[in-house]
């Protein structure tokens, strides 16, 4: 009856701990490390209603500075392939554009559990193709607050970027990017996250608006935790010639927490 005890107990203990990896997900700033690899797939471009396929390779790298402070360093790495997303453009395979955004975080939460980070945000021309980026430098300010109570995560991210150099013959950059999102994680570390990634463009006067439902499984390979996700995206609002009804997203995170 003791060994069945100790047992059920451990069980209980390794459970609880993937349940709190899993809430730590939901947290864009939490200090762990974790390496996605998210795919995405849409289509509805232009009059040739193209499609578009692209992985996120998102690594996220929290750095203690101090006894109060973290960095938080968020790369989001596109690797896209796209077919006739303007007119009859035909095909691009390639990288895309980085973007890179740092945050300044206290390690304690402040008034209220409000967990929050500031930093700049920055666009790197990274792209292989001329369709797959927008061949200008960019900078601007980010932010997130978030609130984590029980299961329950709800939060806010955005940033803003502006162009300053790189090819006079592309259009500027000047676009803001908010994102708001909710998520539940139960005991056995199912999460179910609802957000959106919108997008407006000051040049052109431009919402693009995806709803974002996902679903994400914190699973373990040996010691190795893993994070399997698979969720679908409306588009309520999307510039003309952008993507329109539904896509997909399914997604893969390797997690590393500290020892």
């Amino acid at each position: 009856m003791l060994g069945t005890s100790l047992f059920l107990a451990s069980v209980a203990g390794a459970q609880e701990q993937d349940a709190d990896l899993a809430k730590q997900l939901s947290n864009p700033i939490a200090s762990l490390i974790s390496v996605p690899f998210q795919f995405n797939y849409d289509s509805g471009y232009g009059p040739a209603e193209g499609d578009k396929a692209f992985v996120n390779v998102q690594p996220v790298v929290p750095i203690s500075l101090n006894e109060d402070w973290n960095l938080i360093s968020r790369t989001i790495l596109p690797i896209a392939w796209q077919n006739d997303v303007v007119g009859a453009s035909g095909t691009q395979f390639g990288l895309g554009d980085i973007t890179q955004s740092l945050f300044f975080s206290p390690k304690t939460p402040g008034p209220g559990g409000i967990i929050w980070g500031v930093g700049p945000v920055f666009l790197l021309p990274t792209a292989t193709d001329s369709e797959l980026g927008g061949g200008k430098w960019g900078a601007g300010p980010t932010g997130v607050a978030l609130k984590q109570d029980g299961p329950w995560t709800v939060g806010f991210l955005a940033n803003h970027i502006w162009s300053f150099a790189g090819n006079d013959d592309r259009a500027d950059i000047n676009s803001t990017f908010l994102q708001p999102f909710v998520s539940y994680t139960t005991a056995d570390a199912w999460t179910f996250t609802l957000n959106t990634e919108s997008t407006y463009n000051w040049e052109s006067d431009e919402w693009s608006v995806p709803i974002n439902a996902t679903l994400s499984k914190l699973v373990k390979f040996g010691k190795q935790p893993v994070s399997l996700s698979a969720g679908v995206r409306y588009w309520v609002d999307s510039p003309p010639g952008g993507p329109d009804g539904f896509g997909v997203r399914v997604g893969v995170t390797f997690l590393f927490p500290a020892k």
